[in-house]
């Protein structure tokens, strides 16, 4: 298995473990390539859950560009219910992990189709 393998089993185990979340395999895989070589990086491939600016990159990036959402205080209720799934107390949390479940809380698996 290849680097970015080895990383989406980690992203796999997360959601499994952390999450409580029977990941879609197919899914997962677009969603990490879909981040292209920020997995490969160490302060890239994680969430700062705690940093505003964080939490307005994931909202402004992913779910208003990427995603097609339109810009609302439901994207950040929406960022807040899945870093809260994923725990708080969690200090890695892969950005694959926090985008798959935002896609799939907004029912936006069809983008990466």
């Amino acid at each position: 298995m290849g680097k970015r393998d080895d990383l989406i089993a980690q992203y796999a185990e997360d959601l499994r473990v952390k999450c409580g979340v029977s990941p879609d395999r197919e899914l997962l895989t677009k969603v990490a390539i879909g981040l292209g070589p920020a997995i490969y990086n160490e302060d890239s491939s994680t969430v700062a859950g705690t940093d505003p600016a964080e939490i307005a990159t994931i909202r402004k990036n992913f779910l208003v560009k990427k995603l097609g959402l339109a810009d609302g205080p439901e994207l950040d209720a929406a960022i807040e219910t899945v870093l809260d799934q994923y725990g708080r107390s969690n200090r890695n949390k892969y950005r694959a992990v926090v985008y798959y479940l935002l896609a799939r809380h907004f029912g936006k698996e069809a983008v990466y189709a």
